[in-house]
């Protein structure tokens, strides 16, 4: 039985009830700062229960069980910790069918697309547990003493990586999963051993609800700190931004607007003690159409660029915004191709009513700015906020003039820029703000042009596609999804993949300590069976003391 508003959720052999209130450190607890309700955005219809909104009171009781949570947290061996993350994971797929009924009721994405980031969510969980059991997160470092050394001994210096505290996590409107409540943000800090509290975005509560009571399940069967993890609701302009205020708090991420993720990263620096904020904003994901691209089948070319336009009525972070195809009779071909590709896509329910609006106000900004002319639109959806695809043009002089052209547009709308030459994609590349992604469409006539942009690519984007299309991002040790400001605010770090895990940890070495006294990490028999660097060279646990 799927669930349409407040029905039961099986989890494993207990049922959770959509209650409607925040989890703080392990217990329901009803909000006194108001209600809110999330939307069917196909229909506009508000779904039940509503969600009562935590006081600031009620937030420093999460944030207070947080930090009393991390001492032990942070010491937990890998061992228990892996199996920690990997129960979490178990627990959100016991929930089924019913989790990806109500995640479909709050969101309007289609179940397909709802499977794979479920999915995506609980892989990436169980990449993190590996990461916890390889432990070379933990950054051992090692110089040994040198008494004898002239003309001053050495002493025994000792360095690891440790988790900063607990972490403020903000879930994403437009993925439900894999940057929400279980999400990237939260995986890596679990991972790291800070703490989370969980601020629940307010358009799908009821599917944060669910998988906060996996988490929460997890955390006490493993016998946790009931701490680790809080899952609260509440407005964004004053529950998170407390929340960010918090001394308790010593990270954040995020993934949002811009106009958001800057208000936390304002709050954080005005903080006595300032504290990272790791925001993802916006991004235009440029493609470059290199020549030799188009003696190909142009068809598919642009069929494949409108359906990264319009997958998930384009409200992914990495949807193309911007083609740059060149100028010319093989440009125009591509052009039309763009054409008749979108004006055969139905327009898809997007995630909310506002989303929505904020598409057509950015759409009528384009459509009536000049030098931009339309190459093609889409058909209207059938339900509610589910605008026509469109896709305009315009020529790169202008684009280089109008900032208007460099906003981003949430949802299924590009813009085609035509060029002359690869001087032409160099300055246009060098203008653009940082971007999550660059994508590269060429082929071998094209390495040439295509070695002469890449530099400026890289000090551009977090991550350069060849052949391939930015939408869909590889969960892996590799991947980097991040990129220069504003598509982060931090171009050093990824939200995406295991080297996220970096973002919530700091050095700190210890000289000259008995054995006794050091982390077990760091102890002269490497009691957890680390990876280590010994005098600058990577030393492997003995066989016999292989971790099972």
């Amino acid at each position: 039985m799927a669930i349409t508003e407040n029905q039961y959720i099986p989890a494993k052999e207990t049922i959770v009830i959509l209650t409607g209130h925040s989890l703080i450190a392990g217990r329901s607890a009803a909000g006194t700062g108001g209600k809110t309700t999330g939307f069917n955005p196909a229909t506009n219809q508000p779904l039940n229960p509503a969600y009562t909104l935590i006081s600031p009171n009620q937030l420093q009781e999460a944030t207070s069980a947080a930090a009393e949570a991390f001492e032990s947290f942070r010491a937990l061996d890998p061992h228990t910790h892996a199996a920690f993350l990997d129960s979490i994971a178990e627990n959100i797929e016991a929930a089924g069918d019913d989790l990806l009924a109500r995640a479909a009721l709050e969101t309007g994405l289609p179940w397909a697309r709802l499977e794979t980031e479920r999915s995506r969510t609980t892989k990436q969980l169980r990449l993190f547990a590996d990461v916890v059991r390889q432990g070379d997160f933990r950054g051992v470092r090692i110089d040994p003493a040198q008494p004898d050394r002239t003309p001053l001994p050495r002493p025994d210096i000792r360095q690891r990586q440790i988790p900063l505290g607990p972490v403020a996590v903000f879930g994403a409107s437009n993925f439900p999963f894999a940057f929400s409540t279980a999400g990237g943000d939260t995986a890596s800090a679990l991972a790291a051993g800070c703490p989370v509290v969980f601020k629940a975005h307010n358009a799908h509560p009821g599917t944060s609800e669910i998988v906060g009571h996996a988490i929460t399940q997890a955390v006490k069967d493993h016998g946790l700190h009931p701490g680790v993890f809080s899952l609260i609701y509440g407005p964004g302009s004053s529950i998170g931004q407390a929340l960010v205020a918090d001394p308790a708090i010593k990270a954040v991420g995020f993934t949002g607007s811009r106009a958001a993720g800057t208000a936390l990263m304002r709050t954080a620096a005005a903080r006595p003690e300032p504290i990272p904020v790791y925001a993802e904003m916006s991004s235009l994901n440029p493609v470059f159409v290199l020549p030799g691209a188009l003696d190909g089948d142009v068809d598919a070319l642009a069929s494949q660029y409108i359906t990264a336009v319009t997958g998930s009525s384009g409200q992914l972070c990495t949807s193309p915004g911007l083609l740059f195809a060149p100028a010319g009779e093989a440009g125009d071909k591509l052009a039309a191709a763009v054409g008749r590709a979108v004006a055969g896509c139905s327009g898809q329910t997007m995630l909310t009513q506002g989303i929505a609006s904020a598409w057509h106000q950015g759409v009528d900004a384009l459509s009536g700015t000049p030098a931009v002319t339309p190459l093609g639109h889409g058909i209207e959806g059938e339900t509610q906020n589910a605008p026509a695809p469109a896709v305009f043009e315009a020529p790169l002089p202008e684009f280089l003039a109008n900032p208007v052209l460099h906003d981003e547009i949430f949802g299924a709308a590009s813009l085609v820029i035509r060029y002359e030459t690869i001087e032409d994609l160099i300055r246009a590349a060098a203008q653009l703000e940082g971007q999550l992604t660059a994508t590269l469409q060429l082929t071998e006539s094209d390495h040439d042009e295509a070695a002469r942009l890449l530099p400026t690519l890289e000090r551009k984007v977090g991550r350069i596609i060849v052949n391939g299309w930015p939408t869909g991002v590889e969960v892996g040790h590799a991947v980097i999804h991040g990129g220069p400001y504003p598509a982060t605010s931090d171009s050093r770090t990824t939200s995406v993949g295991t080297l996220a895990i970096n973002r919530f940890l700091r050095p700190v070495a210890y000289q000259n300590l008995p054995d006794e006294l050091l982390p077990p990490a760091l102890q002269e028999n490497n009691p957890w069976h680390l990876i280590r660097r010994i005098d600058g060279s990577l030393v492997m646990p003995e066989p016999s003391h292989a971790a099972s």
